[in-house]
């Protein structure tokens, strides 16, 4: 498995490229750089069947997202509302920003 810079975070809003979801927009959840997958809100919903452990947990049918692999989603900028591709740009300062490809704006 390549150790491949992810460069999507956490809060971010992707768009779907691809799947049964394709064209939805959603915000990331969780990102797991170990497998190369995220997860987003309301995208690639799983169904559990889960059986009750205790009195105040309850069982039954329990929806919930499953991962995406990162080559099926693409970043929407928040300043142009287009989805691109990320760039990095070190500062004056020294900080290092991730930078719109399309707009060029700080993301």
């Amino acid at each position: 498995m390549s150790r491949s810079k992810i460069k999507l975070k956490k809060g971010d809003k992707v768009k779907i490229l691809t799947g049964k979801d394709s064209g939805k927009e959603g915000k990331i959840l969780r990102v797991l750089p170990q497998k190369e997958r995220i997860v987003v809100e309301r995208i690639n919903v799983l169904k559990r069947h889960m059986k009750q452990r205790k009195q105040t947990q309850p069982g039954g049918i329990i929806e919930k997202e499953g991962p995406i692999h990162l080559s099926n989603v693409m970043l929407v900028c928040p300043s142009c509302n287009k989805v691109t591709r990320i760039g990095r740009q070190v500062l004056e300062s020294g900080d290092k920003v991730r930078v719109c490809k399309k707009c060029g704006q700080s993301i």
